[in-house]
């Protein structure tokens, strides 16, 4: 089942552990002797609720998530969150954005059609290599919220700390780079993901918020919008993306069975030094973010010119790699190495990378 695989470095929809896919091919037809597939069941069948109950519980165990703080399953991605999030948390109109790379970037205009909206910080002018220290950040002392993204994507930038916001709740989209690693969910008010690249399939949004910063919002909120509601139907006010979470939880449990998020770090940080060291010994590649920023997740850096770049991403696909070439807004080359990239095919990369610098100097 697995000779034919390619090493598939897309940044979303990525990869996925191949025994994940494994278990979920063997159970399409009949899950755990149900007569039909996950895909079939009613949300409010006893043997869904398992799936789901058991999802649920298994993020809270992976994540180290505290009793105070909902878990919610939400259609719509991350983008939905961009709106929600001034919906229900914007409780006095102001909200402060930082903006590291385009999503946070598109989360900042989407809040701006809701309230007053601060720009902590623009890292625009530097083409987003930087992540900005404490002392470059300009934060309001009446914000509701501050906003970061904690991994941007397409720039392949990372924060390394938790900034000191003052007591101001931190709303942090983790899409690209949650489950990566150990964090304490306590230094957050909100952590929300999409779930398509470390979690699991797209279709899914996860939210992670404390308690008390839904229970008050403003009236006239879209009915599936509202923070409290979906918490209070626990997740099921309609018919949520059933085999998302379904493929969600065989995820957390390939997690958990390796060593959990502390193994995660060790595996992610081995290989993403595979490709920095690589990179930071060549005067054929240049790496775009800065050293002190870089991503362990998303690894972005170009050729000496378009021509190569464009040559380079046409022969990985014969080398057996495919989805290197970068984002359309930066170009060159990008390499996402999610948890359930091995490190086998972060080898094959550094040894292609190797072989085409040598032919094309």
């Amino acid at each position: 089942m697995t000779t034919k695989r390619v090493y598939n470095f897309s940044a979303g929809p990525s990869t996925l552990p191949v025994s994940v896919l494994e278990k979920i091919a063997s159970q399409m037809l009949n899950y755990n002797d149900s007569g039909m597939s996950v895909m079939e069941m009613s949300h409010r069948s006893s043997s869904y609720l398992d799936i789901f109950n058991e999802t649920k519980a298994m993020l809270k165990k992976v994540m180290n998530i505290p009793d105070d703080y909902q878990i919610l399953f939400i259609q719509g991605g991350a983008t939905q969150q961009f709106s929600t999030i001034p919906l229900n948390l914007m409780k006095n109109g102001k909200a402060d954005y930082i903006i590291t790379g385009s999503f946070s970037k598109k989360a900042a205009q989407e809040a701006k059609k809701f309230g007053d909206v601060h720009i902590v910080y623009d890292g625009s002018a530097q083409n987003f290599k930087h992540i900005p220290t404490q002392d470059e950040l300009d934060i309001r002392e009446d914000a509701s919220y501050v906003h970061l993204c904690s991994n941007n994507t397409i720039y392949g930038t990372e924060w390394k700390y938790v900034p000191d916001t003052h007591g101001i709740p931190i709303v942090a989209d983790m899409s690209s780079n949650i489950l990566s690693q150990p964090i304490n969910v306590n230094d957050y008010g909100m952590i929300y993901a999409g779930a398509q690249k470390n979690m699991g399939i797209a279709g899914l949004g996860v939210v992670i918020v404390r308690e008390d910063l839904i229970k008050d919002h403003q009236e006239k909120i879209p009915v599936l919008m509202e923070y409290d509601t979906i918490a209070q139907n626990d997740s099921m006010y309609n018919t949520p993306p059933t085999f998302s979470i379904y493929v969600l939880g065989e995820v957390l449990k390939w997690i958990d069975s390796l060593g959990g998020l502390e193994a995660m770090k060790k595996r992610n940080e081995e290989k993403a030094k595979l490709l920095y060291d690589y990179l930071d010994q060549s005067d054929f590649y240049i790496a775009h973010s800065d050293p002190d920023n870089r991503s362990l997740m998303n690894v972005t850096f170009t050729c000496p010119n378009k021509d190569l770049d464009a040559k380079f991403v046409k022969e990985s696909v014969a080398a057996g790699m495919t989805n290197l070439k970068g984002h359309r807004s930066v170009g060159g080359i990008r390499a996402s190495i999610y948890n359930a990239m091995e490190k086998e095919g972060v080898e094959t990369l550094v040894a292609f990378m190797k072989k085409f610098e040598e032919e094309n100097r």
